[in-house]
Parts: C-alpha cells; structure tokens; sequence
C-alpha cells in the first residue's frame, strides 16, 4: 500500500522509542508502529476471521469417509480453534509479521469431499500432515524462497490487488449483499443483489451501515476505526435482533449466550494414519492427493504472505521480504499441525489484512490474535456472537486501500507484466481460489516473455512452477483425478 492509503487507513502516531524488551523483540518502534497499534490489529484481524470457528466444522462435519463416519462437531470446533491459536501465537513469536493461521477454506473442502470418501478420516488427515512435511522441505532446501523472489515486482502486485478485490468479494458474499444465483436458475450470471436480485432484511442493513462507518471513521482519521466499527455494528445488531426477531444472520446469531463458557472436546487431536490412505487409493493416487493439498497450501499462502508483506510495508526496495523463511517455515508446521488434529490444512489468512489495516506491522498482533483464539477455546459461544454482517465491513475498506496502494507500481506498458497482472487479479475473485489466480498469471507470463523474446529474463523457478501448474490444470483431462 502507498504511503497516501497507508495515512487513510492508520492515522500517523509517532513511534516511541525502544524502551522495552518486548518492543525490542517484536521491533515494534523500528517499523514504525506502536503497542497500541498492535493490539488494535490483533483483535481486528481475529474478529475478521472468527467465522472459521464455526464455518470449518460445518464444512468437515458434513462429510463422510468411506466407511460412513462423521467428525464430531464439538471436537472440531475445539481442533480448529486449537490449532489457529497455536501456529498463530508461532507466526507472531518466530515469523514476527502480522500474519494469522487457521484451516484454510478451499483445502477442508478437498480433505472433506476428495480425500475423506476415499479412506478413513485418520488416512484423510495423515496425508494433509505429510503435505505439510512436503513444504517444511522445500522451505528447509530454499526452493519456496527462491520461488517467492523469482515472482516479479509487477506481478507481486497484481497478486496483492487480487487479493484485494478476493476479500472484497469475501465480503460482499459473507454479508449476504451478493448471493449465488442457483443453477436451477438457468442463468449465465453467477451473482446477483441480495438473496433475491433485492436488498432486504435487517442483517444487510447492519452490513451497509457498517461499510458506511468503517469508510467515515477512516477517512475522518480515527484511531482504530476497524476495529470500532465492528464492535459497534455488533452491538447494534444485537439490539436489531432482540427487537426484531431476525430470523436468520448466517452462521452466527448476534445475541448473548445463555452460557458463554464450554468446555474444550481435545478428541480429535492425534488421530492421524500417515500412510494408511495409500493403502486404501494406491500409490499414484495418493501421491496425486497429498500434491493437491501441496499446491494449494503452497500457492495460497504465498500469495497472502506477498499481499500482507507489502501491504504492512515488510518488503525491501529489491522486493525480497527479509526473515522469510521463517515464515514460511511456520506456515508449513501449521499445514502438518492442521492434519495432525484433524482440522484440514491450516494456512495463512488473508483476513489478516484487517489487522495491517488498523497498523499492525508487528508478530505482537499475532500474539494478540492468536491469544484470542486461546480464549476462545473455553469462550466460543462469545466468539461467534460476532454476525458476519459486522465484521465484513473491513474486507471491503482493507481491500480498496490495498488496491489504491498497488495498482500504481505495475508497469501497464509493458504488456508480458502487465497481462499476468491483469489475468491474476481477476482470476482470484472470479474463480474464487488465490492459488487459480497465481497459477494463470505465472503460466501467462512466462508464455508471454517468451512470446517476445524475452524468455531469458524469465527465472528457472519460474518456468518450474508454470510447468507444475500446467500439470496441475491438466490433471482432470488425464484421469489423474
């Protein structure tokens, strides 16, 4: 993000200096952030993604394994909140960049739907483990690193646009202001206003509203006006639905629980088959399984790590992001960690980008989001008392500003980085899928660089990786899938 949209969405505080050891450790003063700051993005960020407290259980409890068994739910609440508190606290200690874990939506729905009717849900999970010792690998051997600064500045870029307009549409699509139009529909058009080509209801009021009030205590220069806005818009939807009687918000009902306190069910952590599941799909099959869940745990997190990094002003004028691997080193524990307590792949966030937007720059708000998540291992009823409604508002504002932010440092006049940009912003929203997104742009430019010419200025890393991608798009034609 520019200096401009950096001012609009975090007033300039002026940092203190280092008069601590945790401002020391953290460097808070150094990137010119504050504690303040910090804590503000920590809970931003958190209330941006609680929903995955509630949503990843749902997605994975709802499907069978071969043998007709279902995951608990209770235990999967707890296995999803365990795990997000844990690689996130790892994230903000080791990494030290504001950057949130959690199971990663998209990949729980290849766990529930490809690898669980195949195999047991121990085998399932046991192949997202070694997909995650797969990438703790290649982070060990710099091959993710030299393919993270093989990507061109032009196309890091359009990469973090995408990822703009993708939470945009997070947004507009969790709120219920757009809808999926049903197939039964006969219709060419996926989206439409509303659940009915209308806005009604009283929970796309508290969405309007609250992108309304996100934008003016922005632009009005409020300290943590994320932040406030979702904590207001709750308040007011709490009122709304005991007046109201709401008959539906979603996956989250905005009303105070009877009982806000419920016990942790640590059930399902450990039971994980490393191999079992190549003994129920064969050898070939399984190794196709475990590189699905690789590519998109890979690609997903890439492109979130390269959007945040440069939206929280982490990444050097050469374009390299110093300390990397430790990041991506945590972000491959949290894909094995994820399996290991059969949560599906936990993987970076990019919801995390609420937080950068109240001005974290720091581990210190990962600390303070994963330390949320901690609580709300005993809290949950609380933790989702938050309607989607209310928190989405910020997706929309973070995903404007990175946009502005980005969209400059892309040379338009040069088509072979120009295209690929292009073909990469788009694709992350219409395809719904960061990884998709990725994967086009990099095929798109090395085809274009060699178009003209230019194939010598293309890294080997990068023909590698559009090559793989290639594979991977052609899977389906191959009956590899």
């Amino acid at each position: 993000m520019s200096s401009t949209a950096t001012a609009t969405a975090t007033p300039p505080e002026t940092p203190e200096k280092p008069v601590s050891g945790l401002d020391r450790y953290f460097r808070i003063s150094e990137r010119g952030s504050t504690v303040a700051r910090e804590v503000r993005g920590g809970f931003a960020t958190f209330f941006a993604m609680a929903y995955i407290i509630v949503l990843n259980p749902i997605i994975l409890g709802s499907a069978k394994d071969m043998y007709g068994h279902q995951l608990d739910s209770g235990q999967l609440v707890t296995a999803t909140v365990l795990t997000a508190a844990f690689t996130t606290l790892l994230m903000g200690v080791i990494g030290n960049v504001p950057i949130a874990l959690a199971a990663g939506l998209g990949v729980n729905t290849v766990v529930a739907l490809q690898l669980a009717p195949k195999m047991s849900w121990p085998d399932a999970m046991g192949m997202v483990v070694l997909a995650g010792i797969v990438v703790m690998l290649l982070v060990a051997t710099g091959l993710r690193e030299r393919v993270m600064n093989a990507v061109p500045v032009g196309l890091r870029k359009g990469i973090a646009i995408g990822i703009g307009l993708f939470i945009m549409l997070i947004g507009l699509v969790d709120s219920g202001f757009v809808s999926r139009i049903p197939d039964v529909a006969h219709t060419t058009v996926p989206l439409q206003l509303g659940g009915d080509g209308h806005l009604t209801g009283w929970p796309v009021l508290v969405f309007i509203l609250g992108t309304l009030l996100t934008l003016a205590l922005i632009i009005r220069k409020v300290p943590g006006a994320i932040l406030i806005s979702i904590v207001v818009m709750t308040i007011v939807a709490m009122v709304i639905n005991a007046v109201a009687k709401v008959p539906s918000w979603g996956l989250t009902t905005p009303e105070w629980p009877g009982n806000p306190v419920a016990s942790p069910d640590f059930g399902l952590v450990g039971k994980v088959s490393l191999f079992g599941g190549f003994d129920k799909v064969g050898l070939l099959t399984g190794v196709l399984f475990v590189f699905t869940v690789l590519l998109s745990c890979f690609f997903d997190a890439m492109g979130t790590i390269l959007g945040v990094g440069d939206e929280a002003k982490l990444i050097d004028k050469d374009g390299n992001f110093p300390g990397i691997n430790k990041v991506l080193l945590v972000d491959g524990l949290a894909v094995a960690s994820g399996g290991a307590t059969s949560s599906s792949a936990t993987t970076c966030f990019v919801e995390s980008t609420a937080g950068v937007g109240e001005g974290a720059r720091t581990g210190l708000a990962s600390v303070v989001t994963g330390g949320l998540f901690s609580v709300a291992l005993f809290l949950t009823p609380l933790a989702t008392m938050v309607p989607s409604q209310a928190a989405t508002p910020a997706l929309l504002a973070v995903g404007f500003l990175i946009l502005a932010g980005s969209i400059k440092d892309i040379d338009w006049s040069d088509f072979t980085i120009a295209v690929p940009a292009f073909l990469a912003m788009l694709m992350m929203p219409f395809t719904y899928s960061i990884t998709n997104g990725i994967g086009i742009g990099f095929i798109a430019f090395s085809v274009l660089r060699l178009a003209a010419g230019r194939g010598r200025e293309v890294p080997v890393a990068m023909y590698v990786v559009s090559a793989v991608f290639v594979f991977y798009y052609a899977m389906p034609a191959l009956g590899l899938t």
